[in-house]
């Protein structure tokens, strides 16, 4: 059995969303004020690096992190190859099988440097959530800060992958995975009433 991380590394170089809460760490108290141990202090957004989207993220109405079922976090993953396109599209997607996967991720290596927020990312088709849909996908995937192009109000790719039943999963790593089929495990942290949670996700190749 092999693990392949495919996090971010959250770091204080991490590029989040323009304006949204950076990531930072610090020591609160050290072992030499405490006399036992040192214990750190975070401060970050929920959607910086590698995280995943609750539908309360785009819909007052959607769940939180701790209403999602954790099932939709782990299970079987196929990771296709997406590159040099300004748009996903169903077309792209239909070579692949996707008989035993309930996870889709797409690799596009659109993301350069992740030390700098990108000024444009792929797209994807407003079709492709039905495609998956009925391919039996439940939770999708992708490299990119988002499902959206990087200055959407509407978040119309947000919306049709929750009307599909498909869990969002944004800013994963695949430069260095192959296409193919993998067990994925990417659960949200256990937080109260978020809007989204940063996962350490990783891809099981046996």
């Amino acid at each position: 059995m092999k693990i392949i991380d495919i996090s971010q590394m959250l770091a204080k170089t991490s590029a989040g969303w323009p304006g949204d809460t950076p990531y930072s760490t610090e020591l609160k108290w050290t072992k030499e004020e405490t006399g036992s141990v040192n214990v750190g202090k975070l401060t970050m957004s929920t959607h910086i690096g590698t995280h995943i989207d609750a539908p309360f993220h785009f819909d007052n109405e959607g769940k939180r992190v701790e209403g999602l079922a954790l099932e939709t976090f782990i299970g079987p993953a196929l990771v296709v190859e997406v590159l040099d396109q300004e748009i996903i599209t169903v077309d792209h997607l239909r070579s692949y099988s996707f008989k035993d996967s309930s996870k889709l991720l797409i690799k596009t290596n659109a993301w350069k440097d992740r030390n700098q927020f990108p000024t444009s990312i792929p797209a994807l088709d407003e079709h492709v959530p039905a495609f998956l849909k009925e391919q039996g996908i439940d939770l999708l995937g992708i490299d990119l800060p988002s499902v959206d192009v990087l200055d959407s109000k509407r978040l119309q790719n947000h919306h049709l992958l929750h009307e599909s039943g498909i869990q969002i999963l944004e800013g994963i790593v695949l430069e260095h995975v192959t296409v193919g089929q993998y067990e994925l495990i990417a659960f949200p942290l256990a937080i109260e009433h978020a809007d989204g949670s940063p996962v350490r996700a990783v891809l099981i190749q046996r």
